[in-house]
């Protein structure tokens, strides 16, 4: 009798049912979490420094491994720079003198702070629920969008998250989860201390509104005699204070800059006219709750599944789980409570308030699980996945065809007058481009005369330029007839001189 093989009929199952079937469980989120780690590496290597602020962060640690100047960081040689305490720029200059002047060495060390606060994360969540909360809440947490692109980013953000962090996580798990834990209780200190070095006073009051609202509210007074506070605030003012003091004694003036100007009339003053390195970013007033709803993305989307339905969220209201709830939702709130005034505003500021987002909605997550809610599966997943695909898209994009990111960046122009004339000095025209300085070792200088670059077709060496496309004829003409055009991107265009 011959046997007739049928086909197998094709599932009928849709997405939604297929998602249902998939597991929240501790090996799906450990795979989600190291997808996710491995597409931020790759990123780290392959996408370039952006002008201006990424560039600029950038080529200030360059300064610092070149000059050996870990005091001060420097704007230009010998400028100093008096925007951010020095912590994400040791970070940075760290990892180029280990591992060399590229993207990798000045990032590296970012993520690393960046795999603390989740590992932070994790650990808190797991001792007030278990492991599969901690699990959960770190891959909302590594997923959101900001938090990705944040990760590897040189910038204060993320250093400064690790403090405050550190911090929050030290004086609810002292006060509250383990009453009196003198190890806990020190590490809030040393939290602020880090947040100190990061960003400065702003990282304290961060951390201090949802502190004293939640005293408040609770009347929780006694549980603040659980802290060491002693040895802890000396603990705090020995990690931060000497360099407050080396930084004042070295360049005077310092203090007075950073703590009034970027502390006070950088949020307070509409249109401050004081910033030494740039330009304040203008913005209505209480457009950070605007950003926050992006920040979060595309966790905003569940959590407003969650908010149609409150009684979703009753279990985490209830005691004893209503103390930890409110501390998460006041530190989430943190933010956008101490920036809803200001003028003068990023994106980047609601960061803080991701980590206790995460832990928050991970305990909604999981009390889902709990009760077998079906949509909960297929929901998260769909947050997950839309995660995964976006920064797979942009690691691909990064590595195969980098040039149709179409980045605001002078690397490929860089590599071309370093291919055509390694000897020549690099001038840009007729703004200052960091990235240009960063890719090629601190070699190009900012003209912004047209005087200037004609000087450069007299002087005895060979010269190139990176001149912005809006203003090619009139350096061309400036320059004359012996520089030649030999590569073009987005909007910068660069000229070699012929060699002599």
């Amino acid at each position: 009798m011959t046997m007739v093989s049928i086909p197998a009929r094709p599932s009928t199952r849709s997405w939604a049912e297929r998602a249902r079937s998939l597991p929240i469980d501790r090996r799906s989120l450990i795979m989600g979490l190291l997808v996710l780690l491995a597409l931020r590496l790759a990123l780290v290597v392959w996408l370039p420094f952006v002008d201006t602020t990424e560039a600029r962060y950038a080529e200030i640690a360059r300064k610092m491994v070149e000059t050996g100047d870990w005091i001060t960081p420097q704007f230009d040689y010998g400028v100093p720079f008096w925007g951010k305490p020095p912590l994400h720029t040791w970070a940075s200059a760290l990892g180029m003198k280990l591992f060399g002047v590229t993207p990798f060495g000045a990032r590296i060390f970012i993520l690393a702070a960046a795999v603390g606060v989740l590992g932070l994360v994790f650990a808190w969540a797991r001792r007030e629920a278990d492991e599969l909360t901690g699990l959960v809440a770190a891959a909302i947490c590594a997923s959101s969008i900001l938090f990705f692109g944040a990760s590897a980013f040189v910038m204060t953000d993320m250093v400064m998250v690790l403090g405050t962090t550190l911090s929050m996580a030290g004086f609810y798990l002292a006060t509250e989860t383990r009453p009196g834990d003198r190890l806990w209780g020190h590490l809030a200190f040393v939290g602020l201390a880090v947040g100190m070095l990061a960003k400065g006073p702003t990282a304290v009051v961060l951390t201090g509104i949802p502190v004293v609202l939640w005293v408040l509210t609770g009347w929780r007074w006694r549980s603040l005699r659980q802290l060491p506070w002693l040895t802890g605030t000396l603990l705090a003012l020995v990690l931060t204070l000497p360099w407050y003091v080396a930084a004042e004694l070295k360049t005077p003036g310092f203090l007075h800059y950073f703590l009034v100007g970027e502390h006070l009339n950088r949020f307070l003053v509409p249109g401050w006219t004081g910033d030494l390195y740039g330009s304040a970013h203008i913005e209505p007033k209480g457009m950070i709750w605007l950003y926050a709803l992006g920040v979060f993305l595309p966790w905003t989307v569940l959590l407003a599944a969650m908010l149609l339905r409150p009684g979703r969220l009753r279990p985490l209201v209830r005691p004893p789980r209503r103390s930890l709830t409110l501390y998460l939702a006041l530190w989430t709130l943190s933010p956008m409570i101490l920036f809803t005034a200001a003028s003068n505003i990023l994106p980047a500021y609601v960061l803080p308030a991701v980590p206790a987002f995460a832990i928050l909605l991970a305990r909604a997550v999981t009390g889902e699980l709990d009760r077998g809610a079906a949509w909960i599966r297929p929901a998260f997943w769909a947050c997950m996945g839309l995660s995964l695909a976006l920064f797979t898209g942009l690691a691909l994009v990064a590595g195969l065809a980098p040039l149709s990111l179409g980045l605001r960046t002078t690397r490929e122009l860089v590599a071309a007058i370093e291919r055509a004339a390694p000897e020549a000095q690099i001038a840009v025209y007729p703004g200052r481009l960091y990235s240009a300085e960063f890719y090629s070792q601190g070699r190009a200088k900012t003209v912004a005369e047209t005087g200037a670059l004609a000087a450069l077709a007299t002087n005895d060496r060979r010269d190139a330029v990176i001149v912005s496309r809006d203003h090619l004829a009139p350096a061309q003409a400036a320059l004359g007839p012996g520089f030649t055009e030999i590569a073009r991107y987005r909007t910068q265009v660069a000229l070699v001189e012929e060699a002599r």
